[in-house]
């Protein structure tokens, strides 16, 4: 699978019901799926979704961290845990630094996160949930 790809864009929001309204007003409608802490929209082969700093911030292994303003995180599915742990230790290979290693979480899947040279979070993950199509890219399942 094409290493080469981003499927899901998470950006963090201080407060998600004014997010909601910006980019609903934008044009943008939230996907079924969509949870009080979550909202996701699907995308042309891939999902943006907004979620609450803090929250995010503990889901990156780093509670408490002040993500500020602009707040991102780049994802990256993987079709199972073994592409996951391979995808994580290339990057770690090419210079990343790790914030938090590929371990079970919570929601039923498998992530990890690292950050680039520049500081850049990426998470990289297997969604057992959101299977991935033959080209790598995500769909969202009908809610």
């Amino acid at each position: 699978m094409p290493r080469q790809r981003i499927t899901l864009i998470t950006l963090g929001v201080a407060d998600m019901a004014r997010a909601r309204r910006f980019y609903e007003a934008w044009g943008w409608a939230p996907h079924g799926s969509s949870q009080p802490g979550v909202t996701f929209y699907q995308m042309n082969g891939a999902v943006l979704a907004l979620f609450g700093r803090d929250d995010l911030a503990a889901d990156q292994g780093r509670p408490g961290a002040g993500l500020g303003t602009g707040a991102v995180t780049l994802a990256q599915n993987c079709a199972d845990d073994a592409e996951t742990d391979a995808v994580f230790q290339a990057a770690l290979e090419a210079g990343a630094a790790v914030l938090k290693r590929p371990e079970k979480v919570f929601w039923g899947g498998y992530s990890g996160y690292f950050a680039d040279p520049d500081g850049h979070v990426w998470e990289i993950a297997t969604n057992p949930f959101w299977p991935l199509d033959p080209d790598g890219s995500l769909t969202l399942p009908d809610a």
